[in-house]
């Protein structure tokens, strides 16, 4: 079953997302928070302490030289 929900934005806000969303291909509004929505479900988001941590753990690894040079993402496979 379908239900509706309603979000209130100031104007100036409303105007500049209907401008990204048109710059990002999305047809509306609803279908742009649509898919935000089913995204943020999918729970693949990362807590920026998890980024933080991938971070340090990276420049480590560069650190200590267990990097590749690559010249092209073939390269890396």
């Amino acid at each position: 079953m379908r239900e509706i929900l309603t979000v209130s934005l100031p104007g100036e806000t409303l105007r500049e997302l209907k401008k990204r969303i048109k710059s990002i291909g999305f047809d509306s509004v609803g279908k742009y928070v649509k898919c935000l929505i089913e995204r943020d479900l999918e729970d693949d988001w990362i807590s920026e302490d998890e980024l933080v941590e991938a971070v340090k753990e990276a420049r480590a690894e560069y650190k200590a030289g267990k990097t590749i040079k690559a010249r092209s993402m073939a390269d890396l496979l």
